[in-house]
């Protein structure tokens, strides 16, 4: 294919790529003559010798490509929403730029993060890999579009954005990760702490959904519950869901990589390799065990929230894990249970499409009672006081009973039942577990 600059994304691009390469330029030079010192302050830097204005030019360099990026990701999403290539590209490369400058912020101030250092010297080999690729692909690929995203109706793609990341789970997961927070710092933590956390969780957690709609789109026209999804039911295109998803997920990495710390930005990234990879492109179609293997995904956020308390992971962060692990099957298995025509249907190996009603049934039942024993870990292990042993053993009853209940009588209505109550299972488990650590 032919390159060409006929296009105005393209040439926006190209713009771009050379006031990058004289901010990069600009800040070599910088630090060879150490003209920093020259010039104190950031946007108010004002010259005390001739070599100060060499880092003037550079702050209003990076002024200059910051405000090309912002133009060029906002002409992507208005025009290039139908490239699959240059909408994630450019959206990844933006992400990268700011990246970079907050993780060069966070290394100014002090921090001596060796993860923050390697994290930087990759990005910036990276941003311009990306940005060359863009460059190319731009010439060959973009072209300029009559009907731009603002003659769409904005109110409802917010709402199919929001939709995209399945925001109901992303607060079942926050929950989870507060309660790894809160039993790692064994008190409330900081406003800061918790801010920031829960901030890069639900972005990691939105991003992986988007990508799991993406990698499902087809799959999801066949199926009553999901048919109505943004990309199934064609309200986003594709490449907006696969760039959404790739931004939310790297924005994340970021965020807790620079404000909380490199574990707990390596596990959530963790758990997005977990979801959208082992899980949704391989595990989901390939076995019936695609929900026991598929759960650790989502058994990654309390560990999240544990490392962010404490910088490291033990017992009682792999009992929380294991504690999401083993919920996970029965929760799921309900779910299916009721809706395992659509499952059928659509190909997908659950366990009462491939080995029948009363085998998941009966598989409820046991994965429950195991839940309730690694439940009750934490305090045989003596991780855990009174007031969460009370808690567990009232609710884990009351989890086994509904488990039995699907067993022995069957039904859509009992295991919808069951399906509704072991979310509201796990959200009190995890206020248990919060309350006991602060007591």
């Amino acid at each position: 294919m032919k390159y060409s600059l006929k296009s105005s994304f393209a040439r926006l691009v190209l713009v771009l790529f050379f006031v990058v390469l004289a901010l990069t330029i600009a800040g070599r030079i910088v630090t060879v003559t150490g003209a920093w010192a020259y010039c104190n302050g950031w946007f108010r830097c004002i010259p005390s010798e001739p070599l100060g204005w060499l880092k003037l030019s550079h702050i209003m360099l990076a002024g200059v490509a910051s405000i090309l990026m912002l133009l060029v990701f906002r002409k992507a999403w208005r025009e290039q929403r139908n490239q699959r290539v240059l909408l994630p590209l450019t959206t990844i490369l933006s992400v990268m730029f700011f990246g970079q400058a907050l993780v060069g912020a966070v290394l100014v101030t002090g921090s001596s993060s060796a993860h923050l250092v390697l994290l930087h010297g990759f990005t910036t080999i990276a941003l311009w890999v990306s940005l060359v690729l863009l460059v190319y692909c731009s010439g060959v690929l973009a072209i300029d579009v009559t009907k731009k995203v603002e003659d769409l109706d904005k109110r409802q793609r917010a709402k199919d954005f929001i939709a995209l990341s399945k925001p109901l789970i992303v607060g079942l997961l926050l929950i989870t990760t507060y309660g790894g927070l809160v039993i790692g710092e064994q008190a409330w933590p900081s406003f800061s702490l918790t801010m920031w956390t829960l901030i890069g969780g639900a972005l990691a957690a939105s991003g992986s959904s988007a990508l799991n709609q993406y990698i499902d789109r087809e799959l999801d026209k066949h199926m009553q519950r999901t048919a109505k999804r943004p990309l199934a039911d064609g309200r986003l295109t594709e490449t907006e869901g696969l760039a959404f998803g790739l931004g939310l997920s790297l924005i994340s990495y970021y965020i807790l990589a620079s404000f909380v710390n490199g574990l707990a930005a390596l596990l959530s990234l963790a758990g997005i390799i977990y979801y959208v990879i082992l899980y949704s492109l391989w595990l989901k179609k390939a076995t019936v065990q695609n929900i026991v293997i598929g759960g650790g995904a989502g058994a990654i956020p309390p560990m999240v929230g544990y490392a962010a308390a404490t910088g490291y992971l033990d017992w009682t962060a792999w009992i929380l894990f294991a504690i999401i692990f083993m919920w996970t099957p029965p929760h799921f298995w309900a779910l299916a249970l009721v809706r395992v025509k659509d499952y059928e249907k659509a190909g997908v190996p659950m366990m009462p499409v491939v080995r029948g009603e009363l085998e998941t049934r009966r598989q409820i039942f046991v994965y429950t009672i195991e839940l309730v024993i690694v439940t009750l870990l934490l305090p045989i292990l003596n991780l855990a006081g009174s007031v969460y042993l009370v808690s567990s053993l009232v609710l884990g009853g009351a989890l086994i009973y509904a488990a039995w209940a699907v067993w022995k009588q069957g039904g859509n209505k009992v295991a919808w039942r069951m399906y509704k109550w072991s979310s509201t299972y796990l959200v009190f488990i995890f206020l248990a577990i919060m309350i006991d650590a602060v007591i």
